[in-house]
């Protein structure tokens, strides 16, 4: 039920994404993420005190549908930034770092104030984002006035672009979904297996600051290439017998690679003309990669470990796919300058 849970949130997510890919040029999003935080908040509040199963479901999509206008248009707005490159990577790793601190107080909190005040600090923190809209800005800036220079995109240069957000979201999904049970699976102890994941949280930390320091200093060629093809590697590790050792390696490179691509891959997306635009479908395809994964990891897992490769064999297969689909758009730009 928790996941199911998850699901109904992540749907409400990917529907107001999706929604605002088609209209965030027409409305103002200073407004849209005014009314997105507070049907977070309402939201959240809303969920204190529920314990039918169906009302919360249906409380939580709403939340999501809040949630979903603030994953999108900031996207849009790093993506507007003079060094997307760079920002890019310290909105991942600030992301991680909310993440892994939530991950690690979660238990004491569930034990400390129990759902009620999760519930209740959710509503807070989302709150918290209403001070900060006044910085924000009002939509897409006129050509010119927005520190980009983007190079226009064939129709089928876009669609092999957004295909291969999309196809690098559902790999991600589809490989950390069953990290866990791959590793007790192996006959690695439980704690162990946390302590590794644990240690891939700050490797992953440390590819996304990475990725901030050294911006576009190598380019984006090279960086994103080495980041998507390095996670799968790290996926190809799981197709063979488990070792503690093997298995360290793989949950930290893959990590820590996803880490650095994540920003290169949005960043890449921003050099393109019409880039707030690109990027709020990035984000709408991303939720819809998140909501298609797991139910896809779920339909490929079946009784048995040698279900888990097929698993990690398709992962690894869709991370190289998206790498060949954004290849020839980077080379297209790199050749336009």
């Amino acid at each position: 039920r928790a996941g199911y849970l998850a699901s109904a949130e992540m749907w409400g997510l990917a529907a107001t994404t999706v929604l605002l890919a088609l209209i965030s040029h027409k409305v103002d999003w200073r407004l849209i993420c005014r009314i997105s935080l507070v049907i977070a908040v309402v939201g959240n509040l809303a969920s204190i005190g529920l314990e039918d199963f169906n009302s919360l479901a249906v409380v939580r999509f709403l939340t999501g549908l809040g949630l979903g206008g603030m994953i999108s248009l900031p996207f849009a707005m790093v993506g507007m930034t003079a060094n997307p490159d760079r920002n890019f990577g310290l909105l991942v790793v600030w992301v991680l770092v909310y993440g892994a601190v939530g991950v690690f107080i979660t238990p004491w909190a569930l034990v400390t104030v129990g759902l009620n005040g999760i519930w209740v600090f959710l509503a807070i923190f989302c709150g918290l984002g209403l001070f900060c809209i006044r910085f924000l800005p009002t939509g897409v800036q006129p050509e010119g006035e927005d520190g980009l220079s983007g190079k226009s995109l064939t129709p089928v240069l876009v669609v092999l672009v957004l295909g291969g957000v999309l196809f690098f979201i559902i790999a991600i999904v589809l490989s950390w979904a069953y990290v866990f049970l791959v590793g007790t699976d192996g006959g690695i102890e439980e704690q162990a297996v946390a302590n590794v994941l644990t240690m891939s949280q700050f490797l992953g930390i440390l590819g996304a600051g990475l990725a901030a320091f050294i911006a576009q200093r190598l380019g984006r060629v090279l960086p994103l290439a080495v980041g998507i093809l390095g996670t799968g590697v790290g996926t190809f590790l799981f197709l063979g017998d488990i070792s503690y050792f093997l298995y360290s390696l793989a949950i930290c490179l893959f990590n820590f690679a996803w880490n650095v691509a994540q920003p290169y891959l949005l960043a890449v997306i921003s050099g393109f003309a019409n880039a707030a635009k690109m990027l709020v479908r990035a984000a709408s395809l991303q939720m819809i990669g998140f909501a298609i994964g797991p139910y896809l990891a779920a339909e490929l897992l079946g009784e048995g470990v040698s279900i888990f490769s097929d698993v990690y064999l398709i992962a690894g297969v869709l991370f190289v796919a998206s790498w060949l689909m954004i290849l020839p758009a980077q080379l297209s730009k790199e050749r336009q300058e």
